[in-house]
């Protein structure tokens, strides 16, 4: 019922729309048993470890290290799980050109990846750290990895299709 007056309160005043817009939608694929809510999420989880398996493989590579070892954490699979947000969003945003539609995945990853990594850092679980990167932010989240995002969002976007 508060969602419900919550949505209709932001519908009235045009920069709040969207955000209405994503609310209802969001709400009603996660809250109310959307039956591929769980299944997308699995999906999303798995696929963003075998992105991040490989993007580790790949800079083990570059270090010349013949084992190519790609590597990731079990905190990683709930983390990406939620780009399953993304479908909701993206039936939101579905006439957007896909480079305004992959600006807005890379900043709503931007801020998972900082969230989460606040949270786990908090709790001396987070397993990056950027510190070393001259383009990070508190080691939280690398800005020069802004091109791998706006492909992973819209990768995330086809896969949940």
């Amino acid at each position: 019922m508060f969602l419900e007056e919550f949505s209709a309160f932001c519908a009235l005043f045009s920069p709040f729309r969207f955000c209405a817009e994503i609310l209802e939608r969001t709400h009603s694929f996660f809250f109310f048993g959307h039956p591929k809510a769980m299944k997308n999420m699995i999906r999303c989880g798995i696929c963003g470890w075998c992105l991040e398996i490989a993007w580790t493989g790949f800079l083990s590579f570059r270090r010349r290290d013949p084992k190519l070892k790609g590597q990731s954490s079990l905190w990683m699979f709930p983390i990406y799980g939620m780009a399953a947000f993304i479908r909701p969003l993206s039936r939101v945003i579905r006439k957007w050109s896909f480079f305004a539609r992959g600006i807005l995945y890379t900043c709503c990853i931007f801020g998972t990846e900082y969230l989460s990594g606040s949270i786990l850092k908090k709790h001396g679980s987070c397993p990056w750290d950027y510190s070393g990167s001259p383009f990070h932010i508190n080691g939280l989240i690398r800005l020069d990895y802004a091109p791998l995002w706006f492909t992973t969002g819209l990768l995330y976007e086809k896969l949940l299709r």
